[in-house]
């Protein structure tokens, strides 16, 4: 069973009908109870930093998660702003606290003409080939869909596992343990979307 945390700001209709697609029984909940219960949890984002860790936190629902991230190590997949979340800070409409899973910080694109704020639209990823995540996604046409406007800054490497280029590097995959993020939104990424939520759903963490 996957749980997709449902905090109000999440795509999560979108997301549901993808693990539908490929065969997974999927709930949408903001219940601790059925998040203890699922075997994944996906921690989906539209919108502001700010609001949605209020929204989280009004919820009730950050030390849940934090515990099922940190101490069980139920694996957990952000997406798009759900991935920014998993970042210390974030500088977005002021400075915020994230659940702080991830050694990073969230800041705005500095992007030179005529590339614009947000990023919105297909990008290439750039990874290891024989990186579990990106099985059945070949290099070259590994094209993902982002909409952002801010972007992670990791500060350790090794957490680091795709990025993209707007302007220069981007974070597009961080990974550590049980924690997987992507700041792209695979449930509308078409087959190479689909192809990663599979492995992630079929990887044994």
């Amino acid at each position: 069973m996957i749980a997709i945390v449902d905090y109000g700001m999440g795509n999560v209709r979108s997301l549901r009908n993808a693990f539908e697609y490929l065969g997974e029984d999927v709930i949408v909940t903001a219940d601790p109870g059925e998040l203890e219960a699922a075997d994944r949890v996906v921690l989906p984002g539209v919108g502001a930093f700010g609001d949605a860790m209020v929204a989280i936190r009004e919820r009730q629902l950050e030390a849940v998660l934090t515990r099922l991230a940190l101490e069980v190590k139920k694996p957990v997949l952000g997406v798009c702003l759900g991935m920014q979340l998993f970042a210390k800070t974030s500088i977005e409409h002021g400075e915020h606290q994230g659940l702080g899973w991830i050694d990073a910080d969230i800041r705005r694109f500095d992007v030179a003409h005529p590339l614009k704020v947000p990023h919105v639209g297909w990008n290439e990823l750039h990874f290891s080939a024989d990186d579990w995540l990106f099985e059945g996604i070949r290099p070259g046409e590994a094209n993902f869909y982002f909409v952002h406007s801010f972007h992670m800054a990791c500060h350790h490497a090794a957490d680091l596992i795709a990025t993209t280029d707007y302007g220069g590097p981007v974070t597009a995959v961080v990974r550590s343990g049980n924690l997987v993020a992507a700041q792209f939104h695979p449930e509308k990424s078409q087959d190479n979307g689909l192809k990663l939520l599979a492995n992630w759903v079929n990887h044994a963490f």
